[in-house]
């Protein structure tokens, strides 16, 4: 923090209040952020839904398969295959692609290739976080459920899965929070989004300072908030396991 505010411009301070006016005041520019943030959120939101059940699908997928190596061998070499495609390249690229290229002859809101982009790629760090969590419920409660009379299938929706959810429920939450922050590249598509919303206004002031500080002292305040309540989601969950 010492290093950005040695940055700016001696000058700059006493500016202020005219960089203020001039940056969101002067011709409305406030929009810009209002309609930026509005669209990241609501790109970030979706995106999540779609990555968590696309990522669930494919965490079933995957281990329905290692129990059971006979079982679902074509989806999931395709559910591999998107794993190692997904997470080797480069978010950015991937938007690209389903923007220019697989929406190119489709008339779409660039929201929703976005919101389809960004879930998408998200619903393949989320497939191994719940992966992962059904992994580590105990083998004792699936054993417990097939005495029970319960079908393996039962016994997954109905034992193994909610406990894995609540396992991962912290980890789908810093998903929630990095990808939060990743749809900053949304602008490539040319998105309104927040950050997009900062760059216009020092476009047309000529001042990167005020704008895009601004962006950035945004982001920080959601991504705050979100931590803090995610912080309180895992101090309740370690309550509760423990009594």
């Amino acid at each position: 923090m010492n290093t950005l505010l040695t940055a700016l411009p001696l000058s700059y301070f006493s500016e202020f209040p005219q960089k203020f006016y001039e940056s969101f005041i002067e011709k409305n520019r406030y929009k810009y952020i209002v309609t930026g943030l509005e669209n990241t959120l609501l790109i970030t939101v979706f995106a999540v839904l779609v990555g968590i059940v696309l990522g669930t699908l494919v965490a079933l997928i995957r281990v329905s398969h290692q129990n059971n190596p006979k079982k679902l061998r074509v989806l999931n070499a395709i559910a591999s295959i998107y794993l190692t495609v997904i997470r080797g390249t480069p978010m950015v690229v991937q938007l690209l692609i389903m923007w220019y290229i697989v929406f190119q002859s489709i008339n779409v809101d660039p929201i929703f290739a976005a919101i389809l982009a960004f879930g998408i790629n998200s619903g393949a760090y989320v497939a191994e976080v719940i992966r992962s969590g059904i992994q580590s419920v105990d083998k004792g409660q699936v054993e417990a459920g097939r005495s029970l009379g319960l079908s393996q299938r039962d016994t997954m929706v109905k034992i193994v899965f909610p406990q894995a959810l609540k396992n991962v429920l912290p980890a789908i939450g810093n998903e929630f929070i990095a990808l939060l922050k990743e749809t900053s590249v949304a602008g490539y598509i040319a998105i309104q989004d927040l950050t997009k919303g900062g760059d216009t206004i020092r476009s047309n002031t000529y001042d990167p300072y005020t704008s895009l500080m601004t962006v950035a002292l945004i982001y920080l305040l959601i991504v705050m908030g979100l931590t803090a309540l995610l912080g309180k989601l895992e101090r309740r969950l370690h309550k509760s396991d423990n009594r």
